[in-house]
C-alpha cells in the first residue's frame, strides 16, 4: 500500500488520521469495505486515484483529503486548480458522491469530522464490496408474442441458459403482470413484487391472490407490514426504509413493475441488497431510444453475479492456488482498524530476501507465463522490477503515478508478450483487463477484502486456451488480529492442496479432491513442481467477519447517551406535571 496518497496532504499522516476517525465512528470491521487510492478514469481518459472509496446503500462514495497547499487556489497554479476541479466533476459525472475534508480539519476538529461522518452516512451504514471485477448478469430483452405461453417458454429457456435477469417490454394492459406471476410460480420460490405507488402495489396483490392463490401473499406498504407471507407485494419506499428487517436471501424471485425507474437511488439500494435467483423487470415505457439500452441500465443497478456463480457458469475462469510461505513476521506491524501502518509494513515487506523469493518462485513454477505481481508501494514495485530484470526476465513496474503515455506503452507490450511480468502498485483495476494473464502473485499483504477481490478480478477473464488462473499467495507470519487476506480465507475454504481448485465448477472440485486423496495430480498440474499429497488445514478465523454485526464504540456511546437523556427528560416531565396545579 503506498506510503503517499495521490492528491493528499503529501504524507501518510492525513491518511492514517482519517482511517482512525472512520474506525472510531463505524467500527474497524467496516474497514474491509473501504478502498484506499481507488483508481478511476476521468472524462478525458486520464488515470487518477480517489483517496478513499467505498460502496454503501447510498451508492459509491469518494472521500478526498486535501492538503491546504495542494488545492487552495491562492497557493497553487491555475492549471493545478482547474485540474482538481476536473477530477471532482468527473467523479460526480461518473455517479460518485464526493466528500472532502482538509488534513488540518482532521487534526484540529476530529470530533466535528466524526459528527459529519454520522450525518452523511448514518450511525451504522450498510457497506458493500466494490465489485467492478464481477460480470454483469447475463440477460436479454424480448417482446411478448401473441400467446403468453411463448413468453413463459422464453423465460424458462433463459434460465436453462444460465441467465438471471430479464426485461419484458410491452404496452399497458398486455398481461405483463400475469406473465411475471406465472413465471414466479413456475420457479416456486418466495417472491417480492415491487412497485413505486400504493395503487400498483395493491393491484399486484390482487393479481397474486388471483393467479397464485395456493400460496399466501402479504402487503408491505403504508399501514400494511405483512412480510412473513410466501409472496410480498411492496412499495419501493417502504422496503428501502426497512431494508435491515429483511434477509438478503429471503426472496428467490424479484419482480420490478415500471422498472424504467430502476436507475433511482431507492431502487439501487434495494437491488444491491437482495440476492435473488432471478430478477424480472416490467415496463411499457422506452425512456431510451431502444430496449437494449434500457436493459443495460436495468442490469447495471441490479445485483451482480456472485463470483462463484460466474465461475460455475463459465463466465470467469476457475482459480487454483499455491501458497508460498515466507519468513517475514508481521505480528508486530501496527494496524489502524483495517490498514497496516505504512512505515511498519514497508520495513518488513520491502526486503531483498522476500523480493528474491518472489523472483525464484516465478522461475521455478511459471517461467514465461504472463504474470502480474501486486506490490505494496511504488518503491516496492520498482525494486521488484529490478530483481526480475536482474535474472533476465522482461518485467516493468507500473502504478498510478506512471505517465499516461508510458503506461499505455507498458500495457501494450504486456498484452503482446514483449513484457512477461507487471509489477503493479495502486492496482490495475479500472479501465484495464487482461484476459491472457495466467498468473497473479499476491505479494501485497492486505486486510481489505475489497482490495484482494479487485486484485483477483484482474486475472479471471476468459481467454482462448486459458483453462484457469493460478494465484500465488505469499504467506507471511501474522497474528489472528492482523492476518492478511488470502484466497482460502476470502472464500472460506479450509482445505488446502497445492495447486488445487479454490474456485471452479462443483463437479470438477469434487473430482479433483478424489484424485488428491489417491495421491494423484490432475493433468493441469503435471508441469508444476508440487506434490499431490501436500495438504494443509487453513485457519479461517476472521475477526472482521465475527464483528460485522456488532456496533462501534461510538455508536454504543451515542445510544447510552440517548437512553439516559430520554430518562432524564421523562423524569423532569413527571416532576413538572406533579408541580402543576390541577
Amino acid at each position: 500500500m503506498p506510503t503517499v496518497l495521490a492528491n493528499n496532504a503529501g504524507n501518510s499522516g492525513a491518511e492514517e488520521k482519517f482511517i482512525q476517525l472512520f474506525c472510531e465512528v463505524f467500527g474497524p470491521e467496516k474497514g474491509q469495505y473501504v478502498y484506499l487510492q481507488y483508481p478511476f478514469v476521468d472524462i478525458y481518459g486520464k488515470h487518477r486515484t480517489i483517496d478513499f472509496a467505498f460502496k454503501s446503500n447510498i451508492g459509491r462514495v469518494a472521500v478526498e483529503i486535501d492538503g491546504t497547499t495542494w488545492h487552495n487556489p491562492a497557493k497553487v497554479s491555475e492549471d493545478k486548480y482547474i485540474d482538481d476541479l476536473l477530477k471532482q466533476n468527473s467523479m460526480v459525472h461518473d455517479g460518485w458522491k464526493v466528500y472532502r475534508w482538509t488534513d488540518a480539519q482532521l487534526n484540529k476538529t476530529p470530533e466535528r469530522i466524526k459528527d459529519e461522518l454520522v450525518t452523511f452516512f448514518g450511525t451504522s451504514p450498510l457497506l458493500l464490496t466494490i465489485d467492478d471485477n464481477l460480470p454483469e448478469q447475463s440477460g436479454k430483452i424480448f417482446s411478448l408474442r401473441e400467446h403468453q405461453e411463448e413468453a413463459l417458454a422464453n423465460l424458462h429457456q433463459m434460465r436453462v441458459e444460465g441467465q438471471s435477469i430479464a426485461l419484458i417490454k410491452e404496452a399497458t394492459g398486455s398481461g405483463k403482470s400475469a406473465i411475471s406471476i406465472f413465471d414466479a410460480k413456475a420457479v416456486n420460490k418466495r417472491t417480492l413484487f415491487l412497485a413505486h405507488t400504493k395503487e400498483l402495489v395493491l393491484q399486484g396483490y390482487d393479481n397474486f391472490k388471483r393467479f397464485w392463490s395456493e400460496e399466501s401473499c402479504g402487503r408491505y406498504v403504508d399501514e400494511f407490514h405483512e412480510s412473513d407471507q410466501f409472496n410480498v407485494c411492496a412499495s419501493v419506499q417502504s422496503i428501502v426504509r426497512n431494508l435491515e428487517d429483511f434477509d438478503p436471501y429471503q426472496f428467490g424471485y424479484i419482480i420490478i413493475d415500471e422498472c424504467h425507474h430502476a436507475a433511482a437511488d431507492t431502487y439501487q439500494k434495494i437491488l444491491a441488497y437482495f440476492k435473488p435467483n432471478f430478477t424480472l423487470g416490467l415496463t411499457a415505457t422506452d425512456e431510451r431510444a431502444d430496449g437494449e439500452d434500457l436493459l443495460k441500465t436495468f442490469q447495471k443497478v441490479a445485483h451482480r453475479l456472485d463470483i462463484e456463480d460466474a465461475v460455475e457458469q463459465g463466465i470467469l475462469v476457475p482459480v487454483r492456488c499455491i501458497r508460498i510461505k515466507t519468513n517475514i513476521d508481521l505480528r508486530d506491524v501496527r494496524i489502524n482498524g483495517f490498514k497496516y501502518n505504512s512505515l511498519d509494513l514497508e520495513s518488513k515487506i520491502v526486503v531483498p530476501g522476500r523480493n528474491q523469493l518472489i523472483v525464484d518462485t516465478y522461475l521455478e513454477y511459471v517461467k514465461n507465463k504472463s504474470t502480474v505481481v501486486f506490490c505494496t508501494s511504488v518503491d516496492h514495485a520498482q525494486k521488484m522490477e529490478a530483481a526480475f530484470r536482474e535474472k533476465g526476465i522482461a518485467a516493468r513496474s507500473i502504478s498510478g503515478s506512471t505517465k499516461t503515455s508510458e503506461r499505455r506503452k507498458i500495457l501494450y507490450d504486456y498484452e503482446n508478450g514483449t513484457i512477461k511480468v507487471l509489477c503493479a502498485c495502486d492496482l490495475l483495476n479500472e479501465g484495464w483487463d487482461s484476459p491472457h494473464t495466467e498468473v497473479l502473485f499476491m505479494a501485497r499483504p492486505t486486510m481489505s477484502k475489497t482490495i484482494y477481490m479487485q486484485q483477483l478480478g484482474r486475472g479471471m477473464r476468459t481467454c482462448e486456451g486459458k483453462e484457469f488462473l493460478m494465484v500465488f499467495d505469499f504467506v507471511d507470519n501474522a497474528n489472528m488480529f492482523n492476518c492478511p487476506y488470502s484466497l482460502h480465507r476470502l472464500f472460506n475454504v479450509a482445505q488446502y492442496t497445492a495447486g488445487g481448485l479454490v474456485l471452479g465448477k462443483k463437479h470438477n472440485i469434487k473430482w479433483e479432491n478424489e484424485m488428491f486423496k489417491r495421491g494423484e495430480k490432475p493433468d493441469a498440474l503435471i508441469d508444476y513442481p508440487i506434490h499431490a499429497i501436500d495438504y494443509e488445514l487453513i485457519d479461517l478465523f476472521n475477526w472482521q467477519e465475527q464483528a460485522k454485526d456488532m456496533i462501534s464504540q461510538a455508536e454504543l456511546t451515542r445510544r447510552v447517551r440517548l437512553y439516559f437523556s430520554f430518562r432524564t427528560k421523562s423524569k423532569l416531565l413527571r416532576i413538572s406535571q406533579e408541580l402543576l396545579p390541577l
